[in-house]
Formats: structure tokens, sequence, C-alpha cells
């Protein structure tokens, strides 16, 4: 299977997987094979996107959220 995201999607999408992943949220998210393709497109989309590691993270992530 191949999902398509625009470079704005993927980066939201990669900030929103990793809220998930680090907060009460994924109490909400009890079943481990749910939680075996989050962490897959979590990673494939750390990998794969050079902006969390920019120092204007934040300015980028809005700016993608605000085209969104």
């Amino acid at each position: 299977m191949t999902v398509a995201l625009s470079a704005d999607e993927a980066l939201v999408l990669s900030d929103g997987l990793e809220l998930l992943q680090r907060t009460d949220l994924g109490s909400l998210v009890d079943d481990p094979a749910v939680w075996a393709p989050i962490h897959r497109i979590a990673t494939t989309l750390d990998t794969g996107l050079p902006d969390p590691f920019a120092p204007d993270y934040a300015r980028r992530l809005e700016a993608a959220r605000g085209r969104l």
C-alpha cells in the first residue's frame, strides 16, 4: 500500500504522531497491533523529513498548519 502526502501533510502528521506517542493520548489506543503501523509510519516520516531537525522547525510546522 502506498499513501501519498504533501510535504505539509507529512510534517503535520509527523508532529501529531509524535504527540500521540509521548502523551496520555497514547492510552486511548491499547492494542499493540495498532501501535505497530503507527510506529512504522512515524519512523518513515522521521527519517524522510528534514524539517524536524531544522533550527526553525516550529515556524515551519506552523506555516504548514496554516497552509492546510
